[in-house]
């Protein structure tokens, strides 16, 4: 059985996005980053059920939640802030490890930013946690494996 901690998967942006050949940056300003994947659901259920429901999958839907240190300074924390701004895509590849290590793999698309709400603690450092979901694209999202 092979393990993988939290602290070791990677978060990598490409503000250009998906199309193309993306060239990745990793995300090392963020904590608690975490990846929902959920499917809507159909429900197909018949008499032939003998009294269970049954459901069929539908639509898929995914978002990233994360937290960054507000650090105007810092080239990915500038990207996801301006593409909340502008209202324009940005790319992320949420991986269990480095894309350059083979077996890694997450999902890859092109999100746009739905939450960019700073926190303003007092005894710790302003950070912005950040909601991104998959939007339109030339290029659908894609779970990935690095070969």
């Amino acid at each position: 059985m092979s393990i993988k901690l939290g602290m070791d998967a990677r978060l990598y942006f490409c503000a250009a996005g998906m199309g193309g050949s993306p060239t990745w940056t990793e995300l090392t300003n963020v904590k608690d980053v975490t990846l929902n994947l959920e499917t809507g659901e159909a429900d197909v259920t018949t008499r032939g059920n003998a009294g269970w429901r049954a459901s069929v999958a539908t639509l898929k839907d995914g978002s990233i939640e994360f937290e960054m240190v507000w650090d105007t300074e810092d080239a990915g924390f500038t990207a996801i802030k301006d593409a909340y701004f502008n209202n324009t895509a940005i790319a992320f590849a949420v991986m269990d490890g480095r894309l350059e290590t083979a077996g890694s793999q997450g999902l890859q698309a092109d999100f746009t930013i739905t939450n960019f709400s700073r926190n303003e603690p007092l005894e710790e450092a302003l950070t912005v946690s950040v909601t991104a979901k998959p939007t339109y694209s030339t290029v659908a999202p894609a779970w990935v494996t690095v070969a």
